[in-house]
């Protein structure tokens, strides 16, 4: 792999060098490097593009890094990619996508992870979207990910796209069976025309089933963001999500938010907020020696960490 390559995994996986465990890195799309251990298994597809990631039941504190990056300008990338979790297992996946387009093309990935995750599994799940490059040809990211969780199993999130990004349509759906858990955390910052739209759906249909689904985005310039969220309470439940973002310069945001109860024990709750930087935070930093555009990074940085 060249420089720029190397340079797109560690924004988005953060790896330096060869991962430890299993990984699979795919470039340009083709693979360009995999390696498997005796508890997590990575199998090509024979039927469309993608991977099966297969990890054993009781397997412990193991991870996985599949990585996409783009550097060609005008190439569009599909993958289907499957994760079967075991029974008890628990692992982290480090996931994420990462575009360089110099040309005048556009350049584009999407993505659909299916998640399948047994009784008593627990997952970490972090996926990175970045993209870089002087051309003119647009940098398009369109995950999908959809989520299985059984009884007493656990999944946890961490989605993160902070540059580089032109248009992004990202959806999520998840189905919790009794005492499953889902946890999201989404951050997403746009500048200048960019667009970037999130569609969060789910079912909470098992009994003592919980859900946390929280965005915090940053719109600059003239883009446009787009956060809806859809929650059933099925049965005995709770869910919670929130939508807090801070709105810059000439941009958009809108927060659409469903709650629907199906059943007399579902407890649901959605918050949401949508503002400016307040006066007095600039000004009690300005008073500290920044300038108002570095008063205006530091709230940034803090509000999106």
């Amino acid at each position: 792999m060249d420089s720029i390559e190397k340079n797109l995994l560690e924004q988005v996986a953060d790896i330096h060098s060869v991962p430890e465990g299993a990984y699979n890195i795919r470039s340009n799309g083709e693979l360009a490097g995999r390696n498997t251990t005796a508890n997590i298994d990575i199998v090509t597809k024979e039927d469309k593009p993608g991977i099966d990631i297969i990890i054993k039941p009781g397997t412990k504190n193991e991870s996985v890094h599949i990585p996409v990056v783009l550097s060609q300008s005008g190439l569009k990338d599909m993958v289907y990619n499957d994760f079967y979790i075991g029974e008890n297992a628990e692992v982290t996946i480090v996931a994420g996508c990462g575009i360089h387009n110099c040309g005048v093309d556009t350049s584009e990935h999407d993505g659909i992870h299916t998640f399948y995750i047994k009784k008593g599994a627990k997952v970490k799940y972090i996926e990175k979207h970045y993209g870089e490059g002087d051309g003119e040809g647009k940098r398009i990211l369109n995950p999908t990910t959809v989520i299985h969780v059984e009884e007493d199993a656990a999944f946890e999130m961490d989605s993160v796209q902070i540059k580089g990004v032109d248009s992004t349509v990202r959806d999520t759906e998840a189905d919790l069976a009794a005492g499953a858990s889902l946890v999201i955390h989404e951050k997403i910052m746009t500048h200048g025309s960019q667009l970037a739209e999130t569609n969060f759906k789910v079912d909470m249909n098992g009994e003592g089933s919980s859900a946390n689904v929280i965005s915090r985005s940053v719109a600059k310039g003239k883009s446009k963001q787009v956060f809806s969220s859809i929650i059933n309470g099925n049965n005995a439940c709770s869910g919670h999500t929130e939508c807090d973002a801070i709105i810059m310069d000439g941009s958009s945001v809108t927060a659409v938010p469903q709650l629907t109860a199906n059943n007399i024990d579902a407890a649901l709750i959605h918050e949401a907020a949508i503002g400016k930087i307040a006066g007095d935070q600039l000004n009690k930093l300005m008073t500290l020696g920044l300038t108002e555009a570095e008063a205006e990074e530091q709230i940034i940085n803090g509000f999106l960490k």
